[in-house]
């Protein structure tokens, strides 16, 4: 793997990308921070030697590298899933040429749906903690051990001092951020009624299909991660109605603004 990520440094590098100190992975249907971005260099993934290439359509497919809140950022517009038939280790490839680049700090968003009904769509989740369903770890290959500790500690994967913050942020825009446990899953499939009450059970607030192989990899590299779900619908088993993926993506496009608010302020502080 590392001859690869070499090469993908090197082309990277000679496109313009240099030092930096935040790195974005920019969830399903959200990608307007871009917006807000002063784009030094952007490149398509299907350009960058050895990067996976986005299949899913509301995903953009573009690594770019930035000025945002006066730092400098990589940002991943659209990311990779695990239900596209990528391995785990293609999934979090790109954290690891983040962390290449010197990138110490991570923000990951996500849309998710809400298995805590007192969380509303279109509503924001700050990820306290998470359960990985996805049946691997993006750390189980062999010479993992050359790149960063196997067994990596994940007592609070999520940075404390950076979620702290972010509350602080939400409560001074009038944002409400929920807080909670995020569960993610293998997809493409939503989830049956059964599977709901489930996740439920063992202590899920939300449930995805992204953010967790991200989020280990990041820790095993000692990234620094927070990570946010835009709530795009409500999984109550008992009231379910078939899923509405247009009505899914236009609900993370009207949270967005409130997103972008948030890590942009953040950026401001770190």
């Amino acid at each position: 793997m590392q001859e690869q990520l070499d090469k993908t440094v090197s082309f990277l590098k000679a496109r313009g990308f240099e030092t930096a100190q935040v790195g974005i992975i920019l969830g399903t249907g959200l990608g307007k921070l871009t917006e807000s971005l002063e784009i030094l260099v952007e490149v398509s993934y299907n350009h960058i030697p050895n990067f996976p290439t986005a299949t899913v359509e509301f995903h953009q497919g573009k690594l770019i590298y930035g000025i945002l809140s006066g730092k400098k950022v990589i940002v991943m517009q659209g990311r990779f899933h695990v239900y596209e038939g990528y391995s785990l280790q293609d999934v979090t490839y790109p954290v690891r040429i983040m962390k290449a680049f010197g990138v110490g700090t991570l923000l990951v968003s996500n849309a998710a749906g809400a298995i805590n009904l007192n969380f509303k769509k279109g509503e924001l989740m700050l990820i306290d903690d998470h359960i990985n369903l996805q049946g691997g770890s993006p750390l189980a290959f062999k010479g993992v051990e050359k790149m960063g500790e196997r067994f990596v500690d994940m007592c609070a994967p999520y940075d404390l001092a950076m979620n702290n913050s972010l509350k602080t942020i939400a409560k001074s825009l009038n944002i409400t951020l929920h807080e909670g446990v995020y569960a993610s899953v293998v997809g493409p499939q939503l989830e049956t009624r059964a599977e709901y009450r489930m996740l439920k059970m063992i202590g899920s607030d939300a449930v995805g299909m992204s953010t967790v192989p991200e989020v280990i990899v990041a820790n095993h590299l000692k990234i620094k991660v927070l990570a946010v779900s835009v709530l795009t619908d409500e999984c109550d088993p008992d009231n379910l109605k078939p899923v509405n993926i247009p009505e899914i993506i236009e609900m993370a496009s009207l949270a967005e603004p409130k997103l972008v608010s948030l890590f942009k302020e953040l950026i401001n502080t770190l």
